[in-house]
């Protein structure tokens, strides 16, 4: 047998059962073979269009502060970079921001920032009510961080509908890697659990290529997304920031990253998975490459521009200077290049009938 059939029939069993070994994993993660790899992109394709068709979903993405509480060491907002230009958008600037969005089609808005004390229960809730009041047929995604079980539920029941909490990784020690000591893995995925139990649509996720990282970590990430079963799953490389203990660290790899996307389609079938703004940015086609190997969201910017280049998670980030209307613009004509197109949908998971 030749070795790419050896792989491709790997493929097949992962599209065909949803599962493969560790050693099976392992050997298409680590795979560079072009023709294996494009094999792996058009089986997962197949998967996402039986389910999803040629849709891909539009969430407008507001960074609405960039104030954080913690220090991951690989984060250009983190506390302890005193060189960060720090905001905060009033609750009229967000607001704004989604009645713009809402005219130019977004029937999602991912509300996104640091872990911000700022913005209590109280503010938040206020802030989801609103937004819910002007536009009962869109639905809010909140992406703040660890918060406890109390104030996800009073966030629940005044609207949000979906919460996205990246893990990060799904390996403890990693996780302690590049975390520090006051952050917890357990309470990282005591959220989780947390946000599940209490109704939301859930995205977790993790980064490819973050220092340390071994190809066992990436199949831990893979097992936990399978025991777990999220709604959503953002999956990016690693970029470095220039004000971080990692700005020396070598990026993640765009090609490792998609295959991590395809192989999450195939184990999640169902699953909405972004192409992110991060692949975008280590590859000028890393967006489009994404749709091809599985991803179906796409996440264009609805920020106000003058505070786009202050929420920079890591170096040189894509589309920090666009106006929203010309952000969409793009974003739809990229997509449709590929031979998907961008609907005007709140995007829910399958399960979830709205």
């Amino acid at each position: 047998m030749a070795l790419t059939d050896k792989y491709k029939n790997i493929i097949d069993k992962l599209s065909d059962t949803s599962d493969l070994t560790d050693e099976e994993l392992t050997l298409i993660l680590e795979c560079e073979d072009e023709e294996v790899n494009e094999y792996l992109f058009k089986r997962a394709r197949e998967v996402r269009e039986s389910i999803y068709g040629k849709d891909v979903y539009i969430r407008g993405l507001v960074e609405f502060t960039n104030y954080c509480k913690n220090n991951c060491y690989y984060c250009g907002i983190r506390n302890g970079n005193k060189c960060a230009e720090r905001y905060r958008l009033s609750e009229e600037e967000i607001i704004s921001a989604t009645d713009s969005g809402y005219e130019l089609g977004f029937r999602t808005f991912v509300l996104q920032g640091g872990e911000d004390m700022y913005f209590t229960d109280d503010k938040m809730c206020e802030i989801i009510r609103t937004i819910k009041k002007n536009h009962p047929d869109c639905a809010v995604t909140l992406s703040i961080g660890e918060r406890e079980y109390d104030s996800y539920k009073k966030m629940f029941d005044a609207g949000a509908d979906r919460y996205l909490l990246r893990h990060e990784t799904a390996n403890k020690d990693h996780y302690e890697m590049i975390h520090p000591k006051e952050m917890s893995y357990e309470h990282r995925m005591q959220c989780l659990k947390n946000l599940k139990e209490i109704g939301y649509q859930v995205g977790c996720g993790m980064m490819i290529g973050s220092p340390y990282q071994k190809t066992h970590h990436i199949v831990n990430d893979i097992r936990f997304i399978q025991s777990f079963k999220p709604e959503m799953v953002g999956i990016g490389p690693f970029i470095p920031h220039h004000d971080t203990d990692y700005k020396d660290e070598p990026a993640g790899s765009a090609k490792l990253t998609l295959r991590v996307l395809s192989i999450v389609r195939l184990v999640l079938p169902e699953v909405l998975l972004p192409s992110t703004t991060a692949l975008g940015t280590i590859d000028p086609l890393g967006r489009e490459k994404g749709i091809l190997a599985g991803a179906n969201v796409v996440m264009p910017n609805l920020s106000p521009t003058g505070v786009r280049n202050k929420y920079l998670l890591y170096d040189n980030k894509i589309c920090t200077g666009d106006e929203a209307a010309e952000c969409i613009r793009c974003m739809s004509l990229r997509v449709q290049k590929v031979g998907y197109n961008v609907v005007t949908s709140r995007g829910d998971h399958i399960s979830f009938n709205v």
